[in-house]
């Protein structure tokens, strides 16, 4: 059974609920004052992680080789956004990384059923190869994020020190209300305490 994601004090960034590679992306962030935040730094948490979208289920009692499994794909798969948005090669590693995990899962959806569902597809994926398949998915993911039509809308978040990334709409660059009102607000700061000899002029001034 599927959870809804906890947003918890972070709300998700635009595009998360049709990305999970961009979920998983900003599953390890910066706040205000430096401090990091991940969401899956430990098995407890991953376990959680997966279970809230979908990939595992409750209390799969992950261990730190599968913790450790899903992070360090997150770590190509933001190589591989940062290189995108700042219109940069894709780097090598992270793409040998994404490639690799994407064969970790069959492809193929077996005809089952069951009484509650009738007939139905379902990817063959044992108990034991729970990370080995959200591996594949989100790896699938990222690459439809970075090659498909949401591609040229992915963006990073433009209030430091955030560092998550979102698919725009429009003009916004902020990945959530509470950034957007920090860039707002160091936008006014900067005009108050601009000097009188560096206010802009003419009619096209702020």
């Amino acid at each position: 059974m599927r959870a809804t994601p906890s947003p918890g004090p972070f709300a998700p960034a635009p595009g998360t609920d049709r990305h999970p590679a961009l979920d998983l992306a900003n599953s390890a962030f910066t706040v205000p004052g430096g401090r990091r935040v991940d969401l899956i730094g430990e098995p407890a948490d991953a376990d959680q992680w997966l279970f809230e979208r979908g990939f595992a289920p409750a209390g799969a009692g992950l261990q730190q080789w599968c913790a450790g499994q899903l992070r360090e794909l997150r770590a190509h798969v933001r190589a591989l956004l940062a290189a995108h948005v700042a219109g940069r090669p894709a780097p090598e590693a992270a793409l040998a990384a994404v490639n690799e995990a994407l064969t970790r899962a069959p492809a193929a959806s077996l005809l089952r059923w069951d009484p509650e569902r009738g007939l139905h597809r379902e990817v063959a994926h044992p108990v034991s190869h729970i990370v080995e398949h959200a591996l594949a998915v989100l790896a699938a993911d990222a690459a439809e994020l970075l090659t498909g039509e949401d591609a040229e809308r992915l963006t990073a978040c433009g209030s430091p020190p955030c560092d998550r990334y979102l698919l725009r709409n429009g003009r916004r660059t902020w990945c959530s209300t509470r950034c957007g009102d920090r860039a707002r607000a160091a936008r006014a700061y900067a005009r108050r305490t601009r000097g009188p000899s560096q206010e802009p002029e003419g009619p096209g001034a702020d």
